[in-house]
């Protein structure tokens, strides 16, 4: 996907300039934890107008779990990554 750069051209054009500047007012409105658009998500009359369902991330969970584990332990979370790779 995408174009080859040629010697001499620019490596943004007018029109990916014009697509990354509309990305930016898109998320610039999103909210970071639902992604829903502030606007909307924010406004009183939206209040109620969300249906939701609990869904759990078994990877996540995973994850969640060795952290706790490390911590019940004493170990400090600072800096700590956590290598996730499935087995089945």
């Amino acid at each position: 996907m995408g174009r080859t750069v040629a010697e001499g051209e620019p490596l943004w054009l007018p029109e990916d300039r014009a697509w990354a500047f509309a990305l930016a007012d898109v998320e610039a409105d999103t909210c970071p934890e639902c992604r829903q658009p502030w606007g909307e998500a924010t406004a009183p009359e939206a209040e109620f107008g969300y249906d939701t369902e609990l869904i759990r991330c078994h990877a996540c969970t995973a994850s969640a779990s060795a952290v706790r584990a490390y911590q019940d332990k004493g170990g400090k979370t600072e800096g700590l990554h956590v290598h996730l790779e499935r087995t089945t």
